[in-house]
């Protein structure tokens, strides 16, 4: 049971030191983590000194324990990797986006809905002019967690597709004949 808990020990130190000081270690070119070695061992020595403390053979307790101990390791890599591959999302800047005044804004404060795609709750807002509550806003400026707006009236509206296709320009100037077919 000794070299249970030794191990679980060191597993358990690995994780540690691995979660304060980050990944510590790569094996195999970054196919085994610290972090995915240390659970294991850990998970290893704690079923390992059940296996043997409810009286099973030692046999027993080395197989159950390597078996459940492969399975974690290769379960947290497959977590730590998926981490990995994730995205955090970089911050989108709502310069320019249009949204809603949830509450009257005004110099000092005023809450705003956005439109866009990561906007998913009310930003805290104020505007050079008084703003009423339902009013389409439009950011102007980002200062800290808040949004500088103006009425979207006062703004360049935004453009709506209509779904038709866009009309030829007309030339502006005076227009030149058109070239000559070519043989």
């Amino acid at each position: 049971m000794t070299l249970f808990i030794i191990v679980g020990a060191v597993g358990l130190v690995i994780v540690l030191i691995s979660l304060l000081f980050g990944e510590i270690f790569d094996l195999l070119d970054g196919a085994i983590s610290a972090t995915a070695l240390g659970s294991a061992f850990t998970v290893f020595g704690a079923v390992g000194a059940i296996v043997l403390a409810n009286g099973l053979p030692s046999w027993a307790a080395y197989a159950i324990s390597g078996a459940i101990g492969i399975l974690v390791l290769v379960g947290v890599q497959a977590m730590i990797r998926s981490f990995r591959r994730s995205d955090d999302g970089t911050p989108s800047s709502p310069l320019g986006l249009y949204g809603v005044a949830r509450s009257t804004i005004s110099q000092a404060s005023g809450e705003v809905s956005l439109d866009g795609p990561h906007e998913i709750e009310t930003r805290l807002a104020f505007s050079d002019v008084r703003i009423e509550s339902g009013t389409r806003i439009r950011v102007l400026e980002l200062q800290g967690s808040r949004v500088k707006v103006e009425p979207a009236s006062t703004a360049a509206p935004a453009p709506e597709d209509t779904g038709a296709p866009d009309a030829p320009a007309a030339p502006s100037g005076p227009s030149a004949p058109p070239a000559p077919p070519t043989p």
